[in-house]
């Protein structure tokens, strides 16, 4: 009886922990997401853009040719067409990205961030102090951190049904070929070692 008692405690003290320790991660990661919307906010503001116009800038500048459409920033920003439609008018109207038609689909246009759009993701996102502070991390603290919050980041996103966006490299349609170059099995195209390094809407995790 006393074993079964003290097994009992056990039990209810690691769900209590697990919850305890759940809530402390969230309560973290909202705070986290609240102070990184915070600084997309000013540096957009010094422009005249709104915390979404800046997400979108900053999703085309990491995006790879297949994921530049205005379907895939619909996709990737979970909103909805209407609000994406109307975000890039102002955007192109802005100067900060044109549209390129696709040579093979008439209907289809593709996404390109201009110099001014280039200019200030690269100066706007990450924020000089989010850098900063990521420079005084030990290496095992970033490895760690990447490691988990990748984790958390592909099971949520696999419990939502929704798509990964990962990284071209590590998808497993990814092929490296003798030539230091790579292949994308599903689109039937060759890619450059830089473009492995881009998201891409079609990526199936390895």
């Amino acid at each position: 009886m006393l074993l079964q008692m003290k097994n009992l405690v056990k039990i209810v003290f690691s769900q209590y922990y697990n919850v305890m320790n759940t809530n402390i991660l969230y309560t973290y990661l909202e705070r986290l997401s609240e102070l990184l919307r915070v600084e997309a906010r000013k540096k957009g503001a010094e422009q005249g853009l709104q915390p979404i116009q800046v997400e979108i800038l900053h999703y085309l500048s990491q995006c790879n040719r297949f994921s530049d459409t205005p379907m895939a920033v619909t996709e990737y920003l979970r909103q909805t067409k209407g609000t994406v439609s109307q975000t890039l008018k102002v955007l192109e109207k802005k100067g900060f990205l044109h549209k390129r038609p696709d040579p093979n689909d008439k209907r289809s246009v593709h996404l390109k961030l201009t110099t001014a759009g280039q200019k200030f993701v690269s100066e706007a996102v990450p924020f000089s102090v989010f850098q900063s502070v990521c420079a005084d991390l030990s290496s095992a603290q970033k490895q760690n951190l990447e490691q988990g919050l990748h984790f958390l980041l592909f099971e949520l996103l696999k419990a939502n049904q929704a798509q990964t966006f990962g990284v071209c490299k590590s998808c497993r349609y990814n092929q490296k070929l003798p030539n230091s170059t790579f292949f994308c099995q599903l689109v039937g195209e060759e890619l450059s070692p830089q473009e492995t390094q881009l998201i891409c809407r079609e990526h199936v995790p390895v």
